[in-house]
């Protein structure tokens, strides 16, 4: 028996599954992807080598950005980012859950701008939510990337705020063409 104040589970499966392995680096409470897995909006992993169908890794250190050519990818495998803390990750230099262990389709995000209350303005410093519905927004799924948003802080102005970019780079459909359009946008 659900109480009042119950998160409802999503009646429709998403087009792409979002998928997060939780480094547990961050305070609970303030952990979007937690939020996103508590409200069932995202799916909880371990390892990301053992997933099959191979799915999107969201990795800042990818060379590659994010694209319409990925669509088919994360429809089949999912779209995963590994929720953890900024600051440790710029010390260590690569995801956890030790991503060179063949797991993966590793992509980067194209240059956008934070909306959250901690990075506010920053560029290509999102948070989890923000990531995943950044990704979700390249690959079509507009307004799936809108609905995980909701009831996050900071969450309603990040769409907006880069509407111009997601659409510019969603509608390119290989990440040469996403360079360019990084290039044209930034210089």
């Amino acid at each position: 028996m659900r109480s009042s104040g119950a998160t409802p589970s999503p009646s429709v499966r998403p087009a792409i599954p979002l998928l997060l392995l939780l480094a547990g680096e961050d305070h609970p409470k303030a952990c979007t992807g937690r939020r996103l897995i508590h409200r069932g909006l995202a799916r909880s992993v371990r390892r990301i080598g053992s997933l099959r169908p191979s799915p999107i890794v969201l990795d800042p250190h990818a060379a590659d950005p994010l694209s319409g050519a990925d669509r088919a990818v994360a429809r089949r495998g999912g779209v995963l980012a590994v929720d953890c803390s900024w600051n440790r990750l710029e010390a260590r230099g690569s995801l956890p859950g030790d991503p060179s262990d063949g797991g993966g389709i590793h992509r980067r995000l194209p240059i956008l701008v934070a909306a959250n209350p901690q990075h506010f303005g920053r560029i290509a410093e999102l948070n989890t939510v923000e990531a995943l519905s950044a990704a979700l927004y390249i690959l079509g799924q507009r307004s799936e990337a809108a609905r995980i948003l909701d009831g996050f802080r900071g969450g309603d102005g990040f769409l907006a705020i880069n509407r111009e970019r997601l659409e510019f780079y969603a509608s390119r459909k290989t990440a040469d063409a996403v360079r360019a359009a990084e290039r044209t946008l930034y210089g």
